[in-house]
């Protein structure tokens, strides 16, 4: 069920009905409505998954209860390692199964043999390696004593299954989201209002943004070796855009979700382009990713407390398995070894620096926001491309010029997406930029903006130029 649909405009309003004027006087009976709920949401793309996530609800409630029973350290060792392999075992099969298989034929034909090992025919599940990563977090940090393990198995199913961010996040930690099933929820006007803007907000991004920037963006990685330099460099920057409004945007509408249904979820994304340095962005990028791969790789790793060298190397084994965490293909690992690369160097200074801190004159920020834009951009084009054969092919015709065809350009369908594009980003930048300047943690839509992007989404809407969410396939 998609947030873009006529089926979730119809699911929504029916469940936060039901959940706050006919089950508002149970605490119990609303989360177990949510479990309902989120489990109908999930089975409406394969009801089959289901079972996993039941499974891994199960796995890790059971694992928590046992591990604050358990005082001996290696019982305790042992039963986190049954999460681990259980959770893991489950994403790797599904997920890197066939590219395993495919890397070790591939190397044994290197060799002049080719074993017969046969690949598998496996349908990813939406989600997995969001709500994977979600229960992990519970069942580490009941382990390392931050959190008193859940008896409440509705509360933990809740949790577990939350729809709003179930499939593409937040990731959100056991210890923020948990607790606020436990607690009784009232209704809040205003915080239910500031959920419906971000809500709308989010729709822009992924319905006025994205889709359209895909429809550009697909044609010219799809027939990438007859395009102009410059349809190369604007496929590249459009899809910059589109993986950013894209995710982004079905963040937001999570965190709006959530706040109908008076739960406060993570801000997963803060205005990353308007970031001078790379490690900037990495704080405002996929920060529910980013802070996960933090406290439970990083600093169990050492952080940066043994040596640099040690820090350094947690840094690359870090941004690597980022890179993989998001797809079973070698593209996702070089995008995961090229941001370590250039997060390096900037750790490095930051570390050697002794001076106090000036504040840049503006245009040298502006500078520094553009190149640092340029490069995450070029980055990218690993993350689009099938192969790192491809993405290398790219990029190099992008600087050495070659064929004629303007993707953008065929017919006037293509230049009104075009214009659609390039004109909602431009007022994406300038909203951004507002509340960037103004240090706001989201944007604020006054009712004036608020009425032209509902305009905006109802026009798009009419074009039908829908499309998936990238992040549903990681």
């Amino acid at each position: 069920m998609l947030f873009n649909s006529i089926d979730f405009a119809i699911f929504l309003p029916v469940v936060f009905g039901l959940y706050w004027f006919v089950l508002n006087k149970n605490l119990k009976v609303q989360n177990l409505l949510i479990v309902v709920a989120s489990y109908v949401f999930y089975g409406s793309w394969d009801w089959r998954f289901l079972f996993l996530i039941v499974l891994s609800t199960g796995i890790d409630y059971s694992i928590g209860i046992a591990l604050a029973e358990e005082d001996r350290k290696g019982r305790r060792k042992l039963l986190l390692w049954c999460s681990l392999l259980a959770n893991l075992g489950i994403l790797g099969f599904f997920k890197y199964y066939n590219f395993f298989i495919d890397n070790f034929i591939t190397a044994f034909t290197f060799f002049g043999s080719r074993p017969d090992v046969r690949m598998l025919d496996i349908i990813l599940p939406v989600g997995i390696s969001f709500y994977t990563f979600q229960t992990l977090s519970y069942t580490l940090d009941v382990y390392q004593h931050k959190m008193t393990p859940t008896r409440d198995f509705v509360a933990f199913s809740a949790f577990v299954s939350f729809f709003p961010q179930l499939v593409a996040g937040p990731i959100e930690k056991a210890s923020h989201l948990l607790p606020q099933f436990y607690k009784k929820r009232t209704f809040d006007y205003a915080f239910a209002v500031s959920g419906a803007r971000i809500i709308v907000w989010g729709l822009f991004k992924k319905m006025v943004v994205a889709d359209n920037a895909a429809i550009i963006v697909d044609g010219i990685f799809t027939n990438y070796e007859a395009q102009s330099s410059l349809a190369l460099v604007l496929g590249a920057v459009l899809f910059a855009f589109q993986i950013y409004c894209d995710f982004s945007g079905y963040s937001d509408i999570a965190i709006g979700t959530g706040r109908l249904f008076g739960f406060d979820l993570m801000t997963n994304f803060l205005f990353p382009y308007l970031s001078p340095n790379i490690s900037e962005f990495w704080k405002r990028w996929h920060i529910s990713l980013s802070t996960w791969f933090r406290d439970y790789v990083y600093i169990p790793l050492g952080g940066s407390r043994i040596s640099q060298a040690v820090a350094l190397r947690n840094i690359a084994v870090v941004f690597l398995v980022s890179g993989f965490w998001h797809g079973a293909n070698w593209t996702f690992i070089v995008w995961g070894g090229i941001h370590a690369m250039l997060y390096i160097p900037v750790f490095m200074k930051r570390k050697a620096s002794t001076t106090l801190a000036t504040t840049p004159h503006m245009a040298a920020t502006l500078g520094k926001t553009l190149i640092n834009f340029i490069i995450v951009t070029l980055a990218w084009v690993y993350f689009r491309s099938d192969s790192v054969g491809m993405a290398n092919d790219y990029l190099i015709r992008m600087f050495s010029g070659g064929g004629k065809a303007a993707y953008f350009l065929i017919s006037s369908k293509y230049m009104l997406i075009t214009a659609i594009s390039f004109g909602s980003i431009l007022l994406l930048l300038a909203v951004e930029t507002y509340a960037f300047r103004r240090q706001q943690k989201e944007v604020l839509l006054d009712s004036r903006l608020l009425l032209g992007l509902c305009l905006m989404i109802l026009f798009v809407g009419a074009l039908k130029n829908h499309a998936n969410f990238i992040y549903f396939q990681f």
